[in-house]
């Protein structure tokens, strides 16, 4: 499952692009959706709400030292009833499930989606970095991508660890749902495997495959932009996330972001309200979800809710008042 989470960030965690740049800046001094607290935690209230839920923008893969749960998140996590991330991480049936998906249809191959010169390209950065290409030649291309975003991403060990420390990774919703199981909170999803597999198969697979390649042939300026979206996401800053993002998606262009990624935030805003009704909830998803126009902050308070920061801070001396 942790493909599907790190391929659809790769591709759809940038809001802007440059079609929709101009609009998205012009819209600025209407609407405060761009103006955004130096926050991942977000409150959600008002709207005939009985008690408040939760918003908490997540990153799929991270070095284990940024990886953290601060006192505010885990003030939310113990007081919540239900915890939904993007998937049902705790749902053996989808994890495994999740398997299935992950080649393209009709026994496609990579191989056959491009030139000689650029398979080669391909196969060429696999045998450099120690990958198997033969066993991914019948992959969605958008995986592939995904592993090579995860692979590149370098973690720094501690002094005296061994090199497996060298490349510890977690991601957010892995750290959120160990500090819930204390607490048994139920875990749900707001979409399935099998929705976020017809995603990737709506996009081309050969379009996929010119985009691996484009991303292997910039390999250098994708590693500089995650470092730097990594950095912000450290910092909590949503709105230079929105502007970063854009440097680290692999070509994508106009058409697909909806499918990726705004088509989706509408949808996760259509269920959440029916959802938080009854029950006081955690919604943990991608933080590039949460900013812009089209974001999940500014789609919530078109509904008529009020999303308000809350301090993500280590220490906390008086979280009862959250």
């Amino acid at each position: 499952m942790l493909f599907f989470y790190v391929a659809l960030a790769m591709t759809g965690l940038g809001q802007q692009n440059a079609n929709s740049s101009k609009k998205e800046n012009a819209s600025v001094s209407k609407g405060n959706h761009n103006h955004l607290n130096n926050t991942l935690l977000w409150k959600i209230s008002g709207n005939g709400l009985k008690r408040p839920s939760y918003l908490y923008g997540t990153m799929h893969v991270l070095c284990a030292e940024d990886a953290t749960v601060s006192d505010s998140l885990k003030f939310v996590i113990k007081n919540c009833d239900q915890i939904y991330f993007e998937l049902d991480m705790d749902n053996l049936g989808e994890t495994l499930g999740a398997l299935k998906y992950l080649r393209m249809n009709n026994g496609t191959k990579l191989s056959e989606l491009l030139t000689k010169e650029e398979y080669a390209k391909v196969e060429a950065y696999f045998k450099q970095n120690s990958l198997p290409l033969s066993m991914f030649n019948r992959v969605k291309p958008f995986f592939i991508s995904s592993l090579i975003g995860e692979q590149m991403m370098e973690c720094p060990g501690s002094e005296g660890q061994g090199s497996s420390f060298l490349s510890q990774k977690n991601g957010m919703e892995e750290l959120i749902m160990r500090e819930s199981k204390q607490y048994n909170k139920e875990i749900k999803g707001l979409e399935t495997t099998e929705f976020q597999a017809s995603i990737f198969d709506s996009i081309p697979y050969a379009k996929q495959a010119k985009e691996l390649v484009t991303y292997i042939d910039s390999i250098d300026t994708y590693r500089a932009a995650t470092l730097e979206m990594v950095k912000a996401y450290r910092e909590q800053n949503l709105e230079l996330l929105d502007s970063l993002s854009n440097k680290s998606d692999p070509g994508m262009e106009a058409d697909y972001m909806d499918l990726l990624l705004y088509g989706r935030n509408r949808h996760w805003v259509e269920q959440m309200p029916a959802l938080m009704k009854e029950n006081s909830l955690l919604f943990a998803v991608g933080a590039g979800h949460l900013p812009g126009e089209q974001g999940v902050i500014n789609l919530l308070r078109k509904k008529g809710f009020r999303v308000t920061p809350m301090k993500n801070i280590g220490k906390s001396k008086n979280t009862e008042s959250l």
